[in-house]
């Protein structure tokens, strides 16, 4: 057997013995030992293998998978540019810590630096955005310390592989295989929390640090206090459009707490910041600051969830004022325009069905259901919040609905050109993408920016395109709407293979616009 054939069959030994399930393949000719070994593997039904021709969009597929499977996925891709084309995903995973085992093929060392076609420095590529890496170049590498690294983060493997590429034996590796479930560390709850004050809140990041949502939801109850989430959608019981009014000064300043506990990283609204700053005390719960977020500050810092030891007794006057406000600005939306980006973002939140899953794109959207949508409950949602790129959006919703039965996406129109080619190859997968199209960066017009000289070519950056014709060109179905009506019909339709919609919204200025009345309103 050729040293590259027993090196990769070694490899995918290793990662289905260790619970790897799904892998995402780039087509190359470096790592066609990888290739051919896993796909050998998943006639066996070993493992199942997810094809994507571009590797950007590929390694964010995977982190969609990782995130919906809660299990480390692999992807794989040839050497050169190839492997480049993985950091962005690879970011996003280092920063929301999931599990990505990112296999690069590689010429063998002695042809690094002879000019060799395709070769560059591969180890070492992502920096610290690994928890482990290793250049491969035997066959008996253990994956042991790689699947440690899995647990808080992705992974990355250098394997160089020498010619012959193609296997010259079948001596049936596959027989002796056995599947088992990815070996995770089980959370402990190493401290105590008091709480001495009524007067505190709960604000949930929207990634959750992590942590299980039912886990969350137990912890605020034991406490008592209102809870501010940035994903309504998940916390039923939290203060609905905290993020509108707190706006303003005055209102934070009534509604200043003792205390607050910040579960996970707040991204989205310098209202809710600006709350968590003001408060006598500041507490985090968030398991990232062991290895992600070392130098992050508070008051206390807590890696786990603590157990709860309440000091008096709830103080239900203070819930009620959260309520009265959050009962305000429920009656100024209902004012709003019945076809708006904010309209758009609080209906479909109402109508989505119940256990299907939702993937946020960053920028407006996710703001928008922030904002305006209703708590409610049975709604799955997932974003990427790492580092909040508009990049590889749809491949992670297409990730995501491979271990899902029904899945939505909603994505501005930039990230939707961002990631067009992640609409190749979608597989047997039930997703509908809506995309909110005002032909350009909206979110830029209801920044400081807007109004500066330029702004339409350097931050509105309009591209006239549509994105139902671009979807249509790929063989996907879709269509566009232009009010409430048939937006509600096509949204209510079953979701079957993948489909898009478009909405097209009034334009970004208007927009902005009925954002600044609404805060004026709420001032």
């Amino acid at each position: 057997m050729n040293t590259s054939t027993q090196l990769a069959r070694d490899l995918v030994r290793q990662m289905i013995a260790g619970g790897v399930t799904n892998v995402v393949v780039s087509p190359g000719s470096r790592n066609a030992p990888l290739s051919i070994a896993l796909f050998a593997a998943q006639q066996a039904k070993l493992i199942e293998v997810h094809v994507r021709i571009d590797e950007r969009t590929a390694a964010f597929f995977a982190l969609g998978i990782a995130k919906a499977s809660n299990k480390p996925v692999a992807v794989v891709c040839t050497s050169g540019t190839a492997a480049a084309n993985y950091h962005p995903a690879i970011l996003e995973a280092h920063h929301s810590q999931v599990p990505l085992l990112v296999i690069t093929a590689d010429r063998p060392e002695h042809l690094r630096k002879t000019g060799a076609n395709q070769t560059t420095m591969q180890m070492g590529l992502y920096g610290g955005a690994t928890t482990f890496s290793a250049d491969v170049a035997g066959s008996n590498f253990d994956l042991t310390q790689a699947f440690a690294g899995l647990r808080i983060g992705p992974v990355h493997l250098n394997v160089q592989f020498d010619e012959p590429l193609l296997p010259d034996d079948d001596d049936g590796w596959l027989n002796q295989i056995k599947k088992a479930a990815f070996d995770w560390l089980p959370s402990t709850q190493n401290a105590t929390i008091e709480i001495k004050t009524g007067r505190g809140v709960i604000v949930i990041g929207h990634d959750r640090g992590g942590f299980d949502p039912a886990a969350i939801s137990n912890f605020a109850r034991e406490i008592g206090w209102p809870v501010v989430a940035e994903d309504p959608l998940t916390f039923p019981d939290s203060i609905a459009h905290a993020s509108l009014f707190l706006t303003s000064e005055n209102t934070r300043k009534t509604l200043k707490p003792d205390a607050v506990i910040v579960i996970g990283r707040t991204t989205l609204s310098r209202s809710i910041n600006a709350l968590v700053k003001s408060a006598g005390v500041e507490i985090v719960l968030d398991p990232r600051i062991k290895n992600v977020d070392t130098k992050r500050s508070a008051d206390h810092l807590y890696s786990t969830i603590p157990t709860v030891s309440v000091g008096g007794p709830i103080d239900n006057q203070w819930r009620e004022l959260w309520n009265s406000y959050s009962k305000k600005t429920i009656a100024l939306i209902e004012k709003l325009p019945a076809w708006s980006e904010a309209s758009i973002a609080r209906n479909i939140s109402r109508e989505l069905p119940k256990n299907c899953a939702l993937f946020i794109s960053s920028s407006r959207p996710i703001r928008d259901i922030e904002g305006f949508a209703s708590a409610r409950e049975s709604v799955e949602t997932f974003a990427n919040r790492g580092l909040a790129g508009i990049d590889g959006n749809i491949s992670t919703a297409l990730g995501i609905a491979t271990q899902r039965t029904s899945t939505f996406a909603i994505v501005g129109d930039l990230s939707f050109l961002h990631d067009m080619t992640g609409l190749i190859g979608a597989e047997a997968i039930n997703c509908r993408i809506l995309v909110i199209n005002n032909d350009g960066g909206g979110i830029f017009s209801t920044l400081p920016q807007s109004g500066t000289p330029g702004f339409e070519v350097i931050f509105g950056t309009p591209h006239g395109l549509d994105p139902a014709a671009i979807a249509q060109s790929m063989g996907i179905s879709a269509v566009t709407v232009k009010d409430e009506v048939q937006l509600t019909k096509e949204m209510g339709k079953p979701i079957q293979g993948l489909s898009v919609i478009v909405a097209e919204v009034p334009s970004r200025e208007e927009n902005a616009m009925t954002l600044r009345n609404l805060y004026s309103e709420l001032l």
